[in-house]
């Protein structure tokens, strides 16, 4: 984007209904306010995306007739996306993708296969070459949905020298270590509350402490990592909802400031952003609930600068755009009413 005040960026969605891939938007950060949403790629159910660093590429999951896998664009100067290739194979495509910061890998975790995959870039035009690993899960959890594995992300910890696998079908966090040409080797299983169904996680920048979001249980799980051998260990669990609501409710996406010092996680049913402060042992403490105004908030994202937060309400097809209080870590509503159809991703050029 040629104005410092214009964000692009991109959304991935469900294509049910009207949606025809993936979408970009404009975020105009001195007037708050989302503009030019249009579609930018045609792929079927593109629901998580990720950027390469140096924002060159985009990786999508999506899926072709009976197959599934990741497909790869470049992204042009205007942010056009141009397809270069893509990696399928039959069966479910993934729910996650990831990349490392060189651009080397990429990883994608499987939720109807319960199977964790990486894939070497080819650093020439950033195709997705074959799969140089395919981890199969096993194992089951009590809940009814927990009948086998079911692998909802995959990604690298802020070293890059393990990959963490998040089993919602089995409860648990898998890191696996990740050879020079993309082969991965399981060094530790973490078993986490029975049940909770955890599903995302993100870092620290401190790089030692995680936030693990569970879907069943809507809980925030903070972790201590252990860069010396892999490994995890629990410190906390901390409710997303109030204590008086007892309706439906699916744990989302999960966000940490820049700073480290707020951590924000989505609540599907409440439909609700949950804002934690992060005091000094890294713990969480509650600070409060704002709404997403729309139904099954599904992901959000903090933008480069980190004024703004946007959420994507899968099942009412808006955007929701808010202003982030930088010293409060608390939100404002600033815009509701703009109109993607199924939003499920929502990524930001300049991260």
């Amino acid at each position: 984007m040629k104005s410092n005040h214009l964000q692009l960026g991109y959304i991935g969605t469900y294509t049910k209904g009207e949606s025809k891939g993936i979408y970009s938007f404009t975020l105009n950060t001195a007037e708050g306010k989302i503009t030019d949403i249009k579609a930018v790629a045609a792929l079927e159910n593109p629901t998580y995306l990720t950027l390469s660093n140096n924002q060159r590429y985009l990786y999508s999951v999506g899926k072709e007739g009976n197959s599934g896998g990741l497909a790869s664009y470049s992204i042009t100067d205007s942010g056009e996306l141009t397809l270069i290739n893509n990696q399928l194979s039959e069966g479910s495509p993934p729910c996650h993708v990831s990349v490392d910061s060189k651009n080397r890998f990429v990883f994608s975790g499987n939720y109807h296969k319960g199977t964790v995959e990486s894939y070497l870039i080819n650093p020439e035009d950033g195709s997705i070459q074959s799969a140089s690993s395919i981890i199969q899960h096993e194992g089951s959890g009590p809940d009814p949905r927990q009948e086998k594995p079911h692998v909802h992300y995959a990604g690298l910890t802020p070293d890059e020298k393990y990959l963490a696998a998040v089993d919602l079908g089995t409860d648990s966090l898998t890191t696996y270590e990740v050879s020079p040409d993309g082969k991965l080797t399981k060094v530790h299983l973490l078993p986490l509350k029975a049940g909770s169904g955890p599903r995302h996680l993100t870092f620290h920048p401190n790089g030692i402490l995680a936030y693990l979001m569970t879907e069943f249980s809507s809980e925030v799980i903070v972790l201590r990592y252990h860069p010396e051998n892999g490994h995890f260990t629990e410190v906390q669990y901390i409710s997303t909802l109030p204590e008086e609501f007892n309706e439906n409710n699916q744990g989302s996406a999960i966000h940490i400031s820049a700073d480290g010092r707020f951590v924000y996680a989505g609540n599907r049913g409440h439909n609700s952003i949950a804002v934690f402060h992060v005091e000094e042992t890294g713990e969480l403490s509650f600070l409060e609930h704002t709404s997403t105004e729309g139904d099954w908030p599904r992901d959000f994202e903090i933008n480069p600068s980190g004024k703004f937060i946007v959420a994507s309400n899968q099942e009412s097809s808006n955007l929701t755009l808010f202003e982030r209080d930088e010293n409060t870590g608390k939100l404002t509503l600033l815009q509701s009413d703009i109109k993607v159809p199924h939003p499920v991703c929502v990524k930001f050029l300049g991260k």
